[in-house]
């Protein structure tokens, strides 16, 4: 007899993510959401979670009675239904499961930016020579503050220092990290960007980063400064970043990420005015598609699935609080 379900896997079906749960949990009986039968919720004991618009509509967590964690495949949790889930369920993120990738386009996105590739471009299809009056930019020399310093912030800075570059950072606590010069807390952000010819955002979206960088935060940055973001845009105020890139044209912007995103449509909207302008470079949210990406995610989601149902302590749990009254 085929033992009753205990991994509720809310994802596409795929064959990277069946060999990584038979790999990881050889004795642990899962079923896919879709196809799913009400009698194969009712021992459900963990959940992997994917996108909540695609997989993870009409999923009722009310369903699964015996339901006490929830793994996201994403490394964000921001679209998450936290207020469907009981309190008593813990919530991890997928912290790290695309880092090496997205750490790469982070610094693909500033060196876009610094060496001007676009307007060079431009030149070669005009027949043109040599760079634009438009100085380049390098790494060389410069302080790159990194918004965010887990492990994709973490993999930007060890792509940074080749290059000569000195790292600080911005955290939670402000505490001594290995390889940073300085580290500030989250209430001394404005002081961070004070410092940075390259800003890397690579924050979470909640309660305490939503907006967090608007007017002021530009302002505060070097006028001949570089953000570039490869967290969420919706840490950054839109309409501050578009004026600032217009009224201060030697400051530059580079971004993947983007404020109004339909993955199921497949479609962007409001990134075409930035496109247009000189001073920004971008990316369609992109920065975690590379070969082998996606096995290299899923495998870090189901590893701390692997935790959970061995009885050890899961990892990169979040504070619900952050996320919950957006």
């Amino acid at each position: 007899m085929t033992a009753p379900p205990r991994l509720l896997l809310i994802a596409r079906d795929r064959p990277a993510l069946r060999e990584a749960v038979a790999r990881e949990m050889p004795g642990i009986p899962f079923v896919f959401l879709e196809g799913a039968a009400p009698t194969d919720l009712a021992g459900i004991e963990a959940a992997l979670f994917g996108s909540a618009a695609r997989e993870g509509r009409g999923f009722e967590p009310a369903a699964c009675p015996r339901l006490r964690f929830v793994q996201s495949l994403y490394t964000g949790v921001d679209d998450l239904p936290f207020t469907k889930f009981p309190r008593s369920i813990e919530i991890a993120a997928n912290s790290g499961g695309y880092a090496p990738f997205v750490a790469e386009h982070a610094v693909a996105l500033a060196l876009a930016s610094a060496r001007l590739l676009l307007e060079g471009h431009e030149r070669i299809l005009e027949g043109r020579i040599r760079p634009p009056p438009t100085p380049l930019r390098s790494f060389r020399g410069q302080t790159a503050v990194i918004l965010g310093y887990g492990a994709i912030g973490q993999g930007i800075a060890d792509r940074l220092r080749p290059f000569g570059a000195k790292v600080e950072a911005v955290t939670r606590s402000g505490d001594p990290v290995r390889g940073c010069e300085r580290v500030f807390g989250k209430d001394r952000l404005r002081e961070a960007l004070a410092d940075g010819g390259f800003v890397f955002e690579a924050r979470p979206l909640n309660r305490g980063t939503r907006g967090s960088i608007g007017p002021e935060e530009l302002r505060s940055m070097p006028r001949d400064g570089t953000l570039v973001n490869v967290g969420r845009a919706a840490t950054v105020e839109p309409e501050a970043l578009y004026r600032h890139l217009i009224e201060v044209p030697s400051f530059r912007a580079a971004f993947d990420v983007w404020w109004e995103e339909d993955f199921a449509g497949g479609s962007l909207q409001g990134g075409a005015r930035f496109a247009k302008l000189p001073n920004f470079v971008g990316s369609p949210h992109v920065a975690g598609v590379a070969p082998g990406a996606e096995e290299y995610s899923i495998g870090k989601a189901v590893e701390n699935l692997g935790r959970f149902f061995r009885g050890d302590r899961p990892r990169f749990v979040v504070d619900r609080a952050e996320y919950e009254g957006r």
